[in-house]
């Protein structure tokens, strides 16, 4: 860590993690520089659903969730940004406190509950930055009052094709009750369906990916890629937060809501082999969880995913770090004669398929 990251680290960590939060925002809507941009490499170029990133290292949605700074994020060195939740009408989220630092295992627990400004406020500040370079997601979710929650994906889906580079469905945060049932093969179907319908019937079609949760059983592991395939997704986020506890050492490790950070590594990685086993080799998929060096960001892609994401890693070691795991890919990829990331794509994908969760 950089002594800029270490004096940062020590400021924010003074105040409490929401408001740390967004001042961390602010920094880069002043376009302060927070740090250097990393020198790029060809060979963590990544191709796929029709999209060339520079790098396979993305900021996970969470962070911008009104998309804010998806230009500042980009500039630190990120491959992509992705922005949101977002749902069709503003809501405040759960009450405060809701966010928890485990300072001690690197690791948050949060129960925010899809707290944003609503799709108008997002779709007005894409709008503004639509000529700008960069690959720019968006993650769509359901007001938590919703009297017809696969609507709002609807509404998400037709507010945003336009805009996004890519757009994701987020049916798998804990802190919305009922939303993690959205993910049993019945009401998946549905919601599938009819977002792809309205992905069809949009100006523009990006592609589609479905974010889903850890916690999961083999079978609705199966039911979802079974799903996917059939409903032609192009790709799928393994994963979000966790309701289960691995051991813990911070005061604050039994706190309800959704765990990330290095205890959510292990479980999210064996989740996204044993996906990528189930969709196959052409699907699409981002690895998420855990991610906080160039070593975890590539045992992800060797477990099988295609790109790599990190939220919960850059609170605890600051805004150098996307420069820092691209730094160590490159090395990484010198040391052991790669030529492009991707040929490490499925190289332990037996290894983590056959990790007990």
């Amino acid at each position: 860590m950089s002594v800029l990251d270490r004096i940062g680290k020590k400021l924010l960590f003074s105040v409490d993690p929401e408001t740390a939060h967004g001042l961390s925002i602010a920094a880069l809507k002043c376009g302060v520089p927070v740090a250097a941009r990393p020198p790029r490499d060809t060979r963590l170029n990544v191709d796929i659903c029709g999209m060339s990133f520079p790098n396979p290292l993305g900021m996970a949605a969470g962070y911008d969730k009104n998309a804010e700074v998806p230009d500042g994020l980009l500039s630190l060195g990120f491959g992509f940004a992705e922005v949101g939740t977002i749902t069709p009408l503003a809501q405040p989220g759960n009450p405060k406190p809701r966010i928890f630092r485990l300072e001690q295992d690197d690791a948050v627990i949060n129960r925010l509950g899809f707290n944003n400004e609503g799709h108008d406020a997002a779709k007005a500040r894409l709008i503004a930055r639509k000529s700008r370079p960069g690959i720019v997601g968006v993650n769509i979710g359901a007001n938590r009052d919703s009297t017809d929650r696969v609507g709002d994906y609807e509404k998400g889906v037709t507010c945003f094709a336009p805009l996004a580079s890519y757009l994701t469905v987020n049916i798998s945060s804990p802190n919305t009750p009922g939303l993690l049932g959205m993910q049993a093969r019945e009401q998946l179907s549905e919601l599938l369906s009819r977002v792809m319908a309205a992905r069809a019937a949009a100006s523009t079609q990006p592609p589609v990916f479905l974010k889903i949760g850890p916690d999961l059983s083999e079978a609705e592991m199966q039911d979802i890629a079974a799903e996917v395939l059939e409903q032609r997704l192009d790709g799928v986020i393994v994963s979000n937060t966790t309701t289960t506890r691995p051991p813990l050492h911070s005061r604050a490790n039994g706190e309800p809501g959704g765990l990330s950070g290095t205890p959510l590594f292990e479980r999210s990685t064996a989740v996204l082999a044993r996906m990528r086993k189930f969709l196959g080799p052409q699907c699409a998929i981002i690895g998420l969880g855990g991610v906080n060096s160039a070593e975890t960001a590539l045992e992800k892609i060797r477990a099988g995913a295609d790109l790599v994401q990190l939220y919960t890693g850059m609170i605890y070691a600051g805004p150098s770090l996307p420069g820092q795991i691209l730094n160590g890919m490159v090395r990484i990829l010198d040391k052991e004669g790669v030529a492009s990331i991707d040929k490490l794509r499925d190289s332990r994908l037996d290894h983590w398929a056959g990790k007990q969760i």
